[in-house]
C-alpha cells in the first residue's frame, strides 16, 4: 500500500509540489554521497593495497541511504548515520571521504531545528571516536593510535561548529522566507477584505441613494394619485392637476434613478448626463413637495464639496418624504439652511402631529443618519421643541474645498 500523499507534514516555507521535489533531491542527495564514500574509500584501500570489503561497504552504504529519510525522521536518521560511521572508522581500513554522510545528516537536522540534540548526539560521536580511537583501540591494536591525534580533535571541533553554523544560517534563512511568505499572505488577505468591505459600503450607499430617489417620488406619487381619484369626477381640473404632478414626479425620478445608475459605470465610460442632485436644486425639490413647504436660508450660500451638497439634499428629501408619510394631508413644513463656518447645517420641521413610537426607528431616519455619520457629521431626529410636529436637523461639516 502507498503511503497517503500528506503523511508528513510541509514545512511551513514549503511552496506546494516542494514535498515531490524534495524526495527526488533527497534520493539524489544519498545515492551521491553512496557513490563518492565508496569510490573514495575504495580509492584509498588501493593506495595501501587493501581491500574495501564488503561489510564496510555496507556500512558506507546504510550510512549514505539513511539520507533519503533525513527530513522526516532528523534526529533518527543522524543516529543511524553516525553509528555506522563510526563502525566503518573503527573497522582500521583508510579513511577516504566517510564523513560526507554524517555531515549531511548533521546539517540537516540543524537546519530543521534540532540544534541541540544533533548537537549532543555528533559531539558524543566525535567525543567517542577520539577517546576509542585514541586510547581503547590503540591499545588492542586494532586501530594505529597515532592516526587519532589532537589535531584531529582540533579538526573534528571546528567541524562541529561549522556545521551548526551553516545549519543555522539555513535554518535562519528559511525561516525569514517563511515569515516573508506568511506576511504577504496576510497583506493578500488584509487587501481582499478591505475590498470587500468598500464593495458592502458601495452597495449600502446605493441602496440609500434608491431608497432616497423612488421614497421621495412614489410616495408623490402615491398622494397625488389619491387626490386625482378623489376628485375626478367632483374637480377635473384639480385632478388634472394631480396627474401632472404625478406625471413630473414619475419623470424626475426615472431621471434620478438613471443618475445613481450612471454612477455605477466604469470610469472610462461617459459621464453622467445629468448633474448630481445638490441644494441649489432645494426651490424645485419644495415645491414639488405636494404640500406647503417654507424655506429659509441663512448665512452666505458657497459651493460645497459634492458630498456634502449631495447628502444635505438627500436629507432634506427624505425628510419631506417622512412628513408626506407621517403628518398628514394638511401639513405643511420648514426647511432652514443655515451656512456657517466650516459646516452647514439642514433642518426639516413640520407642524402636523408626532409620529408614533416606531417613527425613529424606520430606515428613511437610519439611512439619513448614516449619511451624516459618513461625512463626520451628526444628525438628530424627534419631536420638534419649538411646535407640535417632529424636526430633524443634520450638521454635515464643510472642508471649504468644493470638487463639484
Amino acid at each position: 500500500m502507498h503511503a497517503p500523499q500528506d503523511a508528513w507534514p510541509r514545512a511551513p516555507w514549503a511552496r506546494p509540489g516542494s514535498e515531490r521535489r524534495y524526495g527526488r533531491h533527497g534520493t539524489g542527495l544519498a545515492t551521491l554521497v553512496s557513490l563518492v564514500q565508496v569510490i573514495g574509500a575504495q580509492a584509498a584501500a588501493r593506495e595501501v593495497h587493501a581491500e574495501l570489503g564488503y561489510p564496510r561497504a555496507a556500512l558506507l552504504l546504510v550510512a549514505s541511504v539513511a539520507l533519503a529519510w533525513r527530513r522526516q525522521a532528523p534526529l533518527p536518521v543522524l543516529a543511524v548515520v553516525l553509528t555506522a560511521t563510526l563502525g566503518y572508522a573503527f573497522s582500521g581500513h583508510p579513511y577516504g571521504p566517510f564523513f560526507l554522510a554524517a555531515t549531511a545528516a548533521y546539517f540537516a537536522a540543524v537546519a530543521q531545528g534540532r540544534r541541540v540534540p544533533a548537537l549532543v548526539l555528533s559531539a558524543t560521536a566525535v567525543t567517542a571516536y577520539i577517546a576509542c580511537g585514541w586510547w581503547f583501540l590503540g591499545a588492542l591494536d586494532v586501530l594505529d593510535s597515532s592516526a587519532v591525534t589532537p589535531r584531529h580533535a582540533v579538526v573534528a571541533g571546528a567541524w562541529l561548529v561549522a556545521v551548526l553554523a551553516a545549519g543555522e544560517f539555513s535554518r535562519g534563512h528559511r525561516a525569514q522566507r517563511a515569515a516573508l511568505a506568511r506576511m504577504r499572505a496576510e497583506q493578500r488577505r488584509i487587501q481582499e477584505e478591505q475590498e470587500r468591505r468598500q464593495a458592502s459600503e458601495e452597495r449600502l450607499r446605493i441602496a440609500r441613494e434608491l431608497h432616497d430617489v423612488l421614497g421621495h417620488h412614489l410616495s408623490l406619487i402615491n398622494v397625488q394619485a389619491g387626490v386625482g381619484l378623489h376628485l375626478i369626477d367632483q374637480r377635473p381640473e384639480q385632478a388634472r392637476e394631480a396627474l401632472t404632478v404625478i406625471k413630473s414626479a414619475s419623470a424626475e425620478a426615472l431621471r434620478e434613478v438613471r443618475s445613481v445608475l450612471a454612477a455605477l459605470r466604469p470610469a472610462e465610460e461617459a459621464a453622467p448626463r445629468t448633474p448630481a442632485p445638490g441644494l441649489d436644486r432645494l426651490d424645485e425639490l419644495t415645491s414639488g413637495a405636494g404640500f406647503p413647504v417654507e424655506t429659509t436660508v441663512t448665512g452666505a450660500a458657497r459651493p460645497l464639496p459634492a458630498e456634502v451638497d449631495r447628502a444635505a439634499f438627500r436629507i432634506v428629501q427624505e425628510a419631506l418624504t417622512n412628513v408626506r408619510r407621517h403628518a398628514g394631508p394638511a401639513a405643511s413644513a420648514t426647511v432652514s439652511v443655515a451656512y456657517e463656518p466650516g459646516q452647514v447645517t439642514v433642518s426639516v420641521s413640520d407642524d402636523g402631529p408626532p409620529p408614533g413610537p416606531a417613527g425613529e426607528g424606520g430606515n428613511g431616519i437610519a439611512g439619513m443618519r448614516a449619511r451624516a455619520i459618513a461625512l463626520g457629521g451628526t444628525l438628530t431626529a424627534g419631536p420638534d421643541p419649538g411646535g407640535s410636529g417632529w424636526r430633524v436637523e443634520a450638521v454635515l461639516p464643510d472642508s471649504g474645498q468644493s470638487d463639484r
